[in-house]
């Protein structure tokens, strides 16, 4: 047994724990991280940046094929090997060495194994080898674990071995026939990908295609999945699946029905990975999502902080947002208030201050990179209604605006905006097309900053762009 001390541990060395850990040390505390499996976590091996490599070439091809003269540069089809090889970098062939090397320039200590927590700041870590080393911590222990693939309780799943999103975003191979469980962000995109390289796809979307979405955002890529050939199947449900001898997968559906493919890939939502990190010893259940006030500490039924309230959980593990970009900016702001704290600095966790994470309830932005892509940030029509907001909802199509005539041949896509009529503001914004994530920003800046839609009449968009959308919708607005 060997002991280290430091200010702050965190557990999970993904983009949420890395940040958390810089924010930390740029602050003037010493850090440490401990991870069992790669540094740099989900997002950089088997989520956000290989899925996004998978997605990418197709995007630009059928970008070229929309333009005439770029359409007939296009000799062939797409290299399934090269997408698969372009994938393996941006994961960088699962190899942590550029992480690790980022974490000691930046003054971080990490510790490889399995973190569990025996005590209040004490931290014990088994490594490969048995060996076990303990930690303690000044001021403060994160929990940034992160999720795990949810697989439901579905007779003969399990001994089916299904993929999760790891397996499809680190394929070696593509399969002759994929079915796909689930019809949300993962499911589509994986889906849009696979269907792409040359997998015949079928999508079994119990609860529709993005159904968290504004409703003509789901039409839309189940539409565009079909004429790819993909077969989704809505409100189709698996009861039972079964592999033979020979590899097939057999799914049997609730109606009777059957489906049969090479591979299944299980995409139906999350699960924390906080089974076995000592959550017993500070009185939490293990295995659940962790509860966290304003500033991110993790808080009993009761709703405060546990003893000390040293303990923080940030990122996919206190189900807030399951998304990176959201899960570092929960990071940012966990650092920040831990070095208040240790230093006796003023803690401001007002709506918008410092060290809340406001935006994780008002202003989400999510982009979904299927064909067409789902750019998307606040409430949607519906959650605004819900949430007993006043709105308006204002459309316009997207296709009818100069710029997107410009951007490609029949250009398709779709925007909406949600105001709130009492204070004039824009709570939602949603846009569908070719190429609309970069568009994002704009609208996040909108909602975050709670422009009036009469100074937003100022803000003059360039011309010929997409952008031009944003005049069209508060004409539309102002009729």
């Amino acid at each position: 047994m060997s002991a280290n001390t430091y200010d702050v541990i965190v557990i999970g060395a993904g983009p949420v724990g890395e940040n958390v850990a810089d924010r930390v040390v740029q602050g003037g505390l010493t850090a440490a991280i401990v991870e069992r499996e790669l540094v740099g976590g989900e997002c950089s091996y088997w989520a956000c940046m290989p899925t996004k490599a998978l997605l990418r070439s197709a995007a630009a091809l059928r970008a070229a094929r929309r333009l005439p003269g770029a359409r007939e540069a296009v000799t062939g089809d797409l290299d399934a090997a090269a997408v698969l090889a372009r994938r393996d970098s941006f994961a960088s062939h699962w190899k942590d060495d550029g992480q690790v090397s980022w974490l000691d320039s930046a003054g971080i200590a990490l510790h490889r194994g399995q973190g569990r927590i025996s005590s209040p700041r004490v931290v014990e870590v088994t490594g490969e080898d048995g060996v076990t080393t303990t930690l303690t911590a000044r001021h403060a222990v994160v929990i940034a674990t992160g999720s795990a693939a949810l697989l439901p309780d579905i007779p003969g799943l399990l001994t089916a071995k299904p993929w999760s999103s790891r397996e499809a975003a680190a394929a070696s191979a593509v399969p002759s026939r994929l079915a796909v469980i689930g019809g949300g962000v993962v499911a589509s995109e994986m889906a849009t990908a696979f269907a792409a390289l040359g997998a015949s796809v079928t999508v079994l979307a119990r609860d529709g295609v993005l159904p968290l979405a504004e409703p003509f955002a789901g039409e839309r890529v189940t539409e565009s999945l079909r004429k790819a050939g993909v077969s989704v199947l809505l409100g189709a449900e698996a009861g039972a699946v079964k592999r033979d001898g020979d590899g097939t997968v057999h799914i049997t559906l609730t109606t009777g029905e059957q489906v049969e493919a090479d591979e299944v890939l299980v995409a139906i939502g999350r699960t924390p990975n906080t089974q076995d990190i000592g959550l017993d010893a500070v009185g939490v259940t293990p295995g659940s999502w962790l509860a966290v006030d304003d500033t991110l500490r993790v808080v009993g039924d009761d709703g405060k902080a546990l003893t000390g309230g040293w303990l923080y959980a940030a990122g996919d593990v206190n189900r807030r947002v399951l998304l990176t970009h959201q899960g570092k900016y929960q990071a940012r702001a966990v650092g920040d208030v831990i070095v208040a704290r240790a230093k006796g600095e003023a803690v401001d966790d007002s709506p918008w201050g410092r060290h809340a994470s406001t935006a994780d309830e008002r202003a989400v932005p999510q982009v979904v990179f299927t064909e067409p892509e789902i750019a998307s940030v606040g409430l949607t029509a519906a959650a605004a209604e819900a949430a007993g907001i006043r709105t308006r909802v204002v459309d316009h199509d997207l296709g009818a605006v100069a710029g997107s005539a410009l951007h490609a041949d029949g250009y398709q896509g779709h925007a909406r905006m949600v105001v709130d009529e009492d204070r004039k503001v824009i709570v939602g914004f949603t846009l569908v097309g070719p190429d609309v994530a970069e568009l994002l920003h704009a609208a996040t800046i909108a909602v975050v900053g709670e422009i009036p839609l009469d100074r937003l009449w100022h803000a003059v968009p360039a011309y010929p762009t997409v952008s031009e959308v944003w005049l069209r919708l508060l004409e539309a607005y102002g009729r």
